[in-house]
């Protein structure tokens, strides 16, 4: 029974496993159609070294929990733990694989999320330009270059919206990102140095503007150079193939900061308030400003008000403006939830 990449949705394991197989066909564990499809057997060096980022404990869990948990692997819709646990075996070629319960060998003594949370109060209320905390950054450049996009995934044409102070519309000059002048504080760049601030939908673009209703909104087409250096901040969990590593150890120890580089992705998908956003946003630009100094030309992010993804451009001029299109806000939906 052959398998698929699409069982795993590790994007380490999607690009490896066309390379190691040239037959085309249906999956047999996720039925995905015309994928390239392997022996689960090949597969087995790699889960392997997987696997050997964990031992053996009757008080901890099976590996297709963990390896859910840690790498969130087998989310494919029709890979419950039956179909998982039974590829899992066929790789490993050991049918008591679900029985055995597992805990994680390496324990890092460094908690790399707590000395984030440290340094994030103390920029927002003690300390902006000089804090006292330190984080390892030598450790979160490697982490970022682990979360580096790959250049033929970023996509090519984007949005950017602005709400329109009369009735006519804005030229390509006015849909650009504002002078340094007057360039507010947002979610990735202080204020007096402006990014260029982008979606991947129109709709996205209208959202992140947080329009009224009956207003009239600009959106302007953008078309971003095509060798730029992106870090992908969406999902870090997925973005992150254990099967890229090398060894137990590195394995290991990228898995103990995964926490941490999935509260730098929540960092910059938490809503602010525009009351509080000037301290708010401290911290994720600090963020930002990092990944800047380590030659990256920007990030993405998932919006906090939309369905799409957002581009931050450190560089403005990595993108031109085409075409402009008009739009006019039918309705603005709210949603809640008890705290």
């Amino acid at each position: 029974m052959p398998c698929c990449a699409e069982c795993f949705g590790d994007w380490g394991l999607r690009k490896n496993i066309p390379l190691m197989s040239d037959d085309v066909g249906t999956c047999s564990y996720c039925a995905t159609e015309n994928v390239s499809i392997i022996a689960p057997p090949l597969l087995s060096e790699y889960f392997e070294l997987l696997i050997s980022a964990y031992r053996e404990d009757r008080d901890g869990k099976t590996l297709v929990e963990w390896f859910r948990d840690d790498w969130g692997l087998f989310e494919h819709p029709r890979m419950d733990s039956t179909r998982a646990n039974e590829l899992l075996a066929q790789i490993l070629n050991d049918e008591d694989i679900s029985r055995r319960r597992y805990l994680p060998v390496y324990r890092s003594e460094v908690n790399s999320l707590q000395q984030w949370e440290n340094l994030r109060h103390e920029l927002m209320y003690r300390n902006r330009f000089f804090p006292a905390v330190e984080i390892d950054r030598g450790r979160l450049e490697a982490l970022l270059f682990s979360l580096a996009m790959d250049r033929g995934e970023v996509p090519g044409l984007w949005y950017r919206g602005r709400i329109q102070i009369s009735d006519e519309p804005f030229i390509a000059d006015q849909m650009g990102a504002p002078p340094p002048r007057t360039a507010s504080h947002g979610r990735a760049n202080p204020a007096g140095i402006p990014y260029l601030y982008l979606g991947s939908t129109q709709q996205t673009a209208i959202c992140e503007i947080r329009p009224h209703t009956g207003e009239l909104v600009c959106v302007a087409e953008f078309r971003v150079a095509e060798n730029l250096t992106l870090v992908d901040l969406r999902m870090p969990r997925k973005t992150v193939s254990p099967f890229l590593l090398e060894g137990g150890e590195e394995i290991g120890r990228m898995r103990n900061d995964l926490p941490f580089l999935a509260r730098l992705g929540d960092e910059l998908t938490r809503p602010v308030i525009p009351q509080t956003a000037a301290i708010d946003y401290t911290p994720t630009q600090y963020l930002c400003e990092f990944i800047k100094k380590c030659n990256y030309d920007g990030l993405v992010y998932r919006s906090s008000v939309g369905e799409g993804i957002n581009l931050a451009l450190f560089n403005p001029e990595a993108a031109g403006c085409g075409t402009i299109t008009q739009h006019r806000v039918n309705r603005v939906s709210v949603e809640s939830e008890p705290i």
